[in-house]
């Protein structure tokens, strides 16, 4: 990229004592000042690529942070689910059990009376 001319340094500069700059220090100063521009233009760039990666890296996080927002929602879910299984599996063993001491009250009666 070209650096911007400004047409106020074409004209010859004035040394404090108002004596004429020589051409060669004013091409000497806008090929400096040349220099700076695309300096800084290029530093803006790569200043505005590692914005880019940021605010990628960012809503990669965000990203990851709603995946597993929903994954402990549905964890949340399966032990609940799993909860109401167990209490099931509980009152069913507590009945079985209960049938099982009637059962054996039953047959132990029964062996007695013969």
């Amino acid at each position: 990229m070209a650096p911007h001319r400004d047409p106020r340094w074409d004209r010859p500069l004035l040394s404090t004592a108002g004596k004429r700059r020589d051409p060669n220090e004013t091409a000497e100063f806008q090929k400096i000042v040349g220099s700076l521009i695309e300096l800084v233009d290029q530093l803006a760039k790569a200043a505005e690529s590692e914005k880019m990666k940021a605010i990628g890296a960012r809503n990669l996080l965000k990203s990851i942070a709603k995946q597993r927002e929903a994954q402990e929602q549905q964890l949340q879910a399966l032990i609940a689910e799993k909860k109401m299984q167990l209490e099931r599996y509980r009152i069913e063993y507590e009945t079985l059990c209960k049938i099982e001491a009637d059962q054996n009250e039953f047959i132990d009666q029964f062996i007695f009376q013969k």
